[in-house]
């Protein structure tokens, strides 16, 4: 039997008289990052959302690098952001990998032009999240009570990093 799509029922409604507009703001938050490790971006997001007068919708983030990411997780224990850097690095390493079954020579990476750890932040990108979207919800970024979004810094050297922020929702009534 073919799957079938879940469609709403929504007969002949139409929008309420109330309902607003949906608007959008576009913004490059720019971040300077100390070398490997994790940034969190939430109070900054946070306060660029709320200076929107976006109040209900989505807040798309395009990470516009190819040696760093994006991820949301845990924000009370700093253990956790460590064991993810640990457990990244051991999964792709700097000196070059060894086919998946561990049989066979290790090769170094082809590309190396800006370093040892060029290739392998490329490596962890791809591996990771380049673009997150999330819920805009009374003027702040919908998240579970543990959770920050980062900015994950694959390379050992600091950079200035640029991440795209898009939002599309609801402006504030007031306005």
């Amino acid at each position: 039997m073919p799957a079938q799509l879940c469609r709403p029922n929504l007969g002949s409604q139409s929008l309420p008289p109330t309902a607003m507009p949906l608007q959008q703001a576009l913004h490059q938050l720019e971040i300077v990052t100390t070398g490997e490790g994790f940034t969190d971006l939430t109070p900054k997001l946070n306060n660029w959302v709320a200076a929107s007068g976006i109040m209900r919708g989505v807040l798309h983030l395009t990470a516009l690098h190819t040696s760093c990411s994006l991820t949301i997780n845990e924000n009370a224990d700093p253990r956790v952001l460590t064991d993810l850097s640990a457990y990244l690095k051991a999964l792709v390493p700097e000196e070059g990998f060894r086919p998946i079954n561990g049989l066979g020579e290790r090769r170094s990476y082809l590309h190396d032009d800006e370093g040892p750890d060029d290739m392998p932040a490329h490596i962890r990108t791809a591996l990771t999240c380049s673009t997150l979207s999330l819920s805009i919800d009374q003027g702040r970024l919908l998240l579970g009570i543990w959770q920050a979004i980062y900015l994950w810094e694959h390379r050992r050297h600091g950079s200035h990093r640029r991440v795209a922020i898009h939002a599309i929702g609801e402006m504030n009534s007031h306005e």
